[in-house]
């Protein structure tokens, strides 16, 4: 470990390739994760992949399914603060890269949103896949600083037609969260730099 700031632990070591490997929480929504990439974009980082949870919003993504945001729909504060338009891409080819690395992940669009929490039911997604609160602010960061950033997540929350949510147990969000990692890490080995 070896940083604590904010709560936000980060962990930092080699890859079984020997390659240096950061692992660093973001904290929840666009605001702290701009504050943790520009940060590690200031200590030399050139490429990172968000790993973490959304919701569904295809009706055929089921809790534990991944998903790779090959772009973000730009409904949140920050990532337009940062510049973005109605949408924001992904880097291409490590998202290609993070795709062959995790072949049973659907890609598509993610909505990056504000409220976690949003009484009003769920938002108008036009082709959106899944809803979080980071991918578009981390795209757009990214963009903005000529660095490679990708987003593996898996569904945490599904939503039946009244928009109530069921939540993945803990036993299964473990297991796809190490299955996400390994995808991750593969990535960023095989992409070009």
């Amino acid at each position: 470990m070896f940083n604590h700031h904010r709560g936000l632990w980060g962990y930092t070591g080699s890859a079984a390739d020997g390659a240096p490997l950061s692992i660093q929480a973001t904290g929840m929504g666009g605001p702290s994760a701009a504050i943790v990439l520009a940060e590690l974009i200031a200590l030399g980082a050139r490429r990172a992949i968000r790993v973490g949870t959304c919701g569904a919003l295809a009706a055929d993504l089921e809790l534990g399914s991944l998903v790779i945001a090959r772009e973000a729909i730009c409904a949140d504060g920050t990532s337009r603060a940062l510049g973005a338009g109605e949408r924001v891409s992904a880097h291409r080819q490590l998202t290609e890269s993070l795709a062959v690395c995790a072949p049973s992940a659907r890609v598509g669009a993610a909505m990056s949103v504000d409220l976690f929490y949003d009484e009003s039911g769920r938002p108008p997604h036009g082709d959106a896949i899944a809803i979080e609160m980071e991918a578009a602010t981390l795209f757009a960061l990214g963009a903005a600083s000529a660095i490679q950033v990708a987003c593996v997540l898996t569904v945490s929350d599904v939503f039946n037609a009244r928009a109530q949510r069921t939540r993945i147990d803990d036993h299964a969000l473990l297991a796809a969260a190490e299955q996400m990692g390994r995808a991750a890490i593969a990535a960023l080995g095989t992409a070009p730099a």
